[in-house]
């Protein structure tokens, strides 16, 4: 089971889980233990059941910072491509292109991980509290959050994302998945049942933000692979922005990287978008070859994320 979901998987969801025997993909061990659900670093608990005496949720500490760049219209910044120039903008490492996938080359990456992460929801939790923009106060008031604070800001950003129809790319399919059981459905609703899931994974933890990696191997998936990749979003549990992308224009990786003198090792997941015809005109990437026909770009997962191959 990946350590992104691993981490986030709680007794009860991982219990309600089992019953569904939905994917090949085993969810049997290495939940933690506990009655609540937290987001760790004692910054704040979302309690599983009944809540506290008022029948509300106890406070949530939701992570602000940095903004999650994966929920994603297809666009980047002007500083948000790798740039061998830059060595201190923490976006520059957002997007590159594919052909700097080889050993030997250096990127500026950000593999850390926060350890206030939500946790995932059972599927009935999920489904017993609202999850739209005409019910944000009592989503508010049942998690205990200030309706001017900048953690309500976020999580109705996060739920008009999931709420806006937007014309997808070519090829794409989207889905927000606020249980580990409808993130499978998904996943196997357009992949099939026997799929394997990925996630960025690194030997050691990660305590700085931004490192220099080395690139020591790279592996490339099969190609023609049906795939679908999931984002964690910010919202006090865990709700996962998922898109199936077109086979034919999409390809992962798996890359091998070290940082320092080799003590940080990192097995990323990478994802290569060879076909950007369809993306806002914005992107930088169009402005790497203006007036000619855009290269692949890619970019790495953070390894609070997820992809679903099928293995078919």
């Amino acid at each position: 089971m990946p350590k992104a979901i691993k981490d986030l998987l709680q007794p009860a969801a991982a219990a309600e889980l089992g019953k569904t025997g939905a994917t090949t993909m085993s969810v049997s061990g290495g939940a933690k233990t506990g009655k609540s659900v937290g987001g760790g670093g004692g910054k704040g608990v979302v309690t599983m059941g009944s809540g506290n005496e008022k029948g509300k949720r106890e406070s949530v500490w939701i992570n602000l910072s940095p903004p999650d760049p994966f929920f994603y219209s297809n666009r980047a910044g002007e500083n948000q491509l790798q740039d061998d120039d830059d060595d201190d903008d923490p976006n520059a490492a957002l997007f590159f292109m594919e052909k700097d996938l080889y050993p030997g080359k250096l990127m500026k990456l950000d593999f850390s991980k926060n350890g206030n992460r939500p946790p995932f929801f059972t599927r009935h939790d999920a489904d017993s509290v609202p999850f739209s923009s005409d019910k944000l106060p009592e989503i508010l008031s049942e998690f205990s959050v200030d309706p001017s604070s900048d953690e309500a800001e976020v999580m109705k950003k996060t739920i008009q994302g999931c709420e806006q129809i937007i014309k997808s790319v070519k090829g794409e399919e989207k889905f927000c998945a606020t249980s580990l059981e409808s993130m499978i459905d998904f996943a196997t609703s357009k992949l099939g049942k026997d799929v394997d899931a990925i996630s960025t994974s690194a030997v050691e933890t990660v305590v700085d933000n931004l490192r220099r990696y080395r690139i020591v191997r790279v592996k490339q998936m099969p190609p023609g692979k049906r795939v679908v990749a999931c984002h964690l979003q910010q919202y006090p549990y865990a709700v996962f922005y998922c898109h199936k992308m077109a086979e034919t224009s999409t390809v992962g990786y798996k890359v091998w990287m070290v940082a320092g003198e080799g003590s940080t090792q990192v097995e990323a997941v990478a994802v290569c978008h060879r076909d950007t015809a369809a993306w806002s005109p914005m992107h930088l990437v169009f402005q790497v070859n203006p007036g000619g026909a855009p290269p692949p770009v890619c970019h790495f997962l953070p390894v609070d994320h997820l992809l679903w191959v099928s293995k078919n």
